[in-house]
């Protein structure tokens, strides 16, 4: 039986060019609304960056599920126009770009709301709209630095190694892209009952912000005292990343009970007993921490990392395989759940797709359409909106 989508029956214009727009774009054409994605002559830029496969970008090929394409220059007059014709019947409009290209194109906010005040504007910038125009040209791995994210993140970092970027080469675009859905949707909601449409102002470097993490925390609530030291983020714990047979595992031990938990899945060694029962909470200093390391380092490093985290999570210890893109699909959770969804693309075959993190029972979200041929849907959204 073919369900509807959550967001059926809205159309929405994407002039994005960048992962920010485009995975916001992903998430409402995912759940059901129809995306029309306008692409420059020649294709957007994510059609030329990697990784490939057979001749074809895969991270246009995730971005854009669901999405239908038309091509329109609009530096050009009567393209423009066209343009306009579709945002005259859409409800929402995505984009990412900076203001002087919004400038050229008349696609201000100021401009867009007088010429269509029933539509969602949300435009996704590097600093948000107003900061300095040479700081929107920004690329994820400045806004992660700027965020602070790359200094603290992850913890435990050696003091000598460099701020990193993150999760990925687009961790801030996701993670806006994210906030700028969920914004739209609300202000979707909104027109739906007011018929009234809004702007929606996303600052990539204040999402990084809001997602500060327990130890950022309580330095501003006062309870840790600020550092440009590196180990200022860290717990102070021996949690960290550690290599085992098969790949690796994160330890993260805080409490009494989970060294009791971890020194019965490693059967009691006797160097345990060098430190407190409660050094985790009362004696967790450096040296003891070392010592902990050093010991751990060579049982685990015999161990394989799915049994191993299995039973320590049975007795109540946090760690975790450290899972390669290879472990994911195989997953019995993620297949339990659906996670991935096989769908076919022209180029790739059937593939497996990411999907969402939550399920909904009557609209489901669900990868129907692969991402689409530049240019593929031109003639029936143009007839459409003539």
């Amino acid at each position: 039986m073919t369900t509807r989508g959550a967001l059926e029956g809205l159309t929405v214009i994407e002039t994005a060019e960048r992962v920010s727009g485009e995975y916001t774009g992903k998430l409402l054409a995912d759940l059901g609304a129809e995306v029309v994605k306008v692409e420059r002559p020649g294709g957007a830029p994510s059609r030329a960056m990697g990784p490939f496969a057979a001749g074809e970008s895969t991270l246009f090929a995730y971005l854009n599920t669901n999405k239908k394409s038309v091509v329109l220059d609009l530096a050009d007059g009567a393209d423009r126009k066209v343009l306009d014709r579709l945002l005259a019947r859409a409800h929402a409009l995505i984009d990412d770009h900076d203001e002087g290209w919004c400038r050229a194109m008349g696609l201000t906010p100021e401009r867009v709301s007088r010429a269509h005040p029933a539509l969602v504007h949300a435009l996704v910038t590097p600093f948000g709209q107003d900061a300095p125009e040479s700081w929107q040209g920004a690329r994820p791995i400045n806004v992660i630095a700027a965020g602070g994210w790359a200094y603290h993140s992850p913890s435990e970092t050696p003091a000598d190694k460099p701020p990193l970027k993150g999760a990925g080469r687009f961790l801030s675009d996701y993670e806006a892209g994210i906030d700028a859905a969920l914004a739209a949707m609300a202000s979707l909601l909104r027109l739906r009952r007011e018929g009234r449409g809004q702007f929606i102002d996303i600052s990539e470097v204040d999402v990084q912000l809001n997602r500060i993490d327990c130890v950022l925390g309580r330095m501003l609530a006062g309870e840790a005292e600020p550092s440009d030291a590196r180990t200022a983020y860290d717990m102070g714990g021996p949690g960290t990343s550690f290599a085992c047979r098969d790949g690796h595992v994160f330890l993260l031990m805080t409490s009494r009970a989970h060294w009791q938990g971890l020194c019965a899945l490693m059967g009691n060694p006797a160097w345990t007993r060098e430190l407190r029962e409660d050094w985790l909470e009362f004696d967790c200093t450096p040296p003891n921490v070392a010592r902990f390391r050093e010991h751990f380092t060579g049982w685990i490093a015999g161990q394989d990392k799915h049994p191993v985290t299995e039973a320590a999570q049975k007795a109540g210890v946090p760690m975790v395989p450290v899972q390669t893109a290879n472990d994911l699909p195989h997953h019995e959770q993620f297949i339990h759940r659906g996670f991935f969804q096989q769908a076919v693309h022209p180029a790739f075959g059937e593939v497996s797709y990411p999907t969402a993190a939550y399920r909904m029972s009557a609209t489901p979200v669900a990868v129907k359409a692969a991402a689409p041929r530049l240019g593929a849907d031109q003639e029936d959204v143009l007839d459409a909106a003539s």
